[in-house]
């Protein structure tokens, strides 16, 4: 029988540094978007959280299937000094900040335009 462990606990339990991005998805608005994508989609998003929860800070900023860009378009909330987008899957962004070791996902935009605050 196979024990599942919340991704946030793997993802400590696995850190070989202090720079290892930790993942935070416990925003509500983050899970609903996650959750309404479609089956393959929903699965693509989830490979890549695997796959950032592995890598280092400096490895994220350099990835190009990632694509880590400040949003300068949107005005961040208070207490947060950016938001950034990466890509999810092929055809959709996520937005998320940087909080220590932490990524803090907010949102996965519906389409490009959306991510960047022009629609």
């Amino acid at each position: 029988m196979m024990h599942w462990k919340p991704l946030w606990l793997t993802s400590q339990m696995t850190s070989k540094n202090a720079d290892t991005v930790r993942l935070d998805l416990n925003s509500t608005v983050f899970q609903s978007n996650l959750f309404s994508l479609q089956k393959q989609e929903r699965h693509a998003a989830i490979d890549t959280l695997n796959k950032i929860r592995q890598l280092t800070w400096n490895q994220v900023y350099r990835d190009s299937g990632l694509k880590w860009e400040r949003i300068s378009s949107v005005k961040p909330p208070a207490g947060i000094d950016s938001i950034y987008s990466l890509r999810i899957t092929q055809s959709r962004r996520a937005t998320a900040y940087r909080d220590g070791d932490f990524m803090r996902f907010l949102t996965v935009a519906p389409d490009h335009d959306s991510t960047y605050g022009r629609k």
